[in-house]
């Protein structure tokens, strides 16, 4: 059951959640999140923050890993920012399946502390259809409306329909949330895991939640119909996201991403670009990321993937590898630790 808290106006949690649902709550910016690709990713730069608990000053750490990153005030002063997080299913005393709200509120902090407009989380679980469910059982709803930042459920956003510039699946177009177009910056913020498709599950496949249900079904089958692997690259290289943030805090082993088991790795990793950030948390996992085949794919095309093209800032991925356990009867898991 949810909880019922109201607000000084009597507003309940769950009508506020509904009243910031966004369509039509932003005005138009005219910028636009579609960015297309021109030069490969030669280099770039990830950090590996080290966490004790998610009681930690979370703001202070991942606005240290802004810094680190080159991200400053004069960059995100007066965005929008979109926050999107990963929710999946909620069950009682589970902070290895999804993003922990904590996490999301010190990613809030940090960006409206460097100046920006407004900070939005827009979510759009594969697994269950009714989101403000998800939303509140994960704890993170309680969050958004004691902070009072409006949620956008990405399952039911009207969508724009736009070439795909990925080009690695059959699909000629990808639609996504129209209100994507009034959002200066969209950040992935996803949780460390193991996964049984795809080997790990990190900032580029929390994508999928930004594809809206209304179009692309429950699990989102029309993009596992398209191939899960090329999907996620065609994603990435259409929606062109800005920025990434993964909690590692708290991560998933074995048969990922919901019926694994917990793994301390108290970790955040933040990077502007996804697959680096994403083949840095594989090599933290124990996980080549070249046996994963979407980063394979993406290595000088969407990112570089290679651990000499990624200068590496806060933490050592040594100081923190702590090999994942994973299944050898899971096809996607064998042969993909890093010997």
């Amino acid at each position: 059951m949810a909880f019922r808290i109201t607000t000084r106006d009597g507003w309940t949690r769950r009508e506020f959640l509904l009243a910031t649902l966004a369509g039509g709550a932003l005005a138009v910016s005219g910028a636009s999140l579609f960015r297309w690709l021109s030069l490969p990713y030669p280099y770039s730069q990830t950090f590996i923050g080290r966490v004790d608990s998610y009681g930690s000053d979370l703001r202070s750490i991942i606005s240290l890993g802004l810094r680190e990153l080159g991200v400053s005030s004069a960059e995100v002063k007066g965005k929008r920012i979109l926050l999107k997080p990963n929710l999946v299913e909620t069950h009682e005393g589970t902070d290895h399946i999804n993003t922990h709200p904590l996490v999301v509120r010190g990613a809030v902090e940090a960006f409206l502390s460097l100046g920006a407009e407004r900070v939005y989380v827009g979510e759009g679980p594969g697994h269950r259809r009714d989101t403000l469910d998800v939303l509140e059982e994960s704890g993170l709803g309680e969050v958004l409306f004691e902070d009072r930042i409006p949620f956008i459920n990405l399952n039911y956003e009207e969508g724009k329909t736009i070439p795909n510039q990925g080009r690695q699946t059959r699909l000629a177009t990808l639609t996504f949330p129209k209100i994507f177009q009034e959002i200066d910056w969209i950040v992935s913020v996803a949780k460390l895991k193991t996964h049984h498709w795809t080997g790990a599950t990190l900032s580029m496949k929390n994508l999928f939640g930004a594809m809206p249900g209304i179009y692309y079904g429950w699990p989102k089958n029309v993009l596992h119909q398209a191939g899960i692997h090329n999907s996620i690259l065609d994603i990435t290289a259409t929606l062109q996201p800005h920025f990434a943030i993964v909690d590692g805090i708290v991560g998933m082993e074995g048969d990922g991403p919901i019926m694994g088991t917990p793994v301390s790795m108290g970790t955040i990793v933040m990077g502007r670009n996804l697959p680096a950030v994403d083949a840095t948390c594989c090599r933290t996992m124990g996980i080549d990321p070249y046996k994963i085949r979407y980063l394979q794919k993406a290595d000088g095309w969407l990112g570089p993937i290679h651990e000499s093209s990624i200068q590496q800032r806060g933490e050592l991925i040594t100081a923190v590898q702590k090999p994942f356990s994973l299944v050898p009867t899971i096809p996607s898991h064998r042969g993909i630790r890093l010997l």
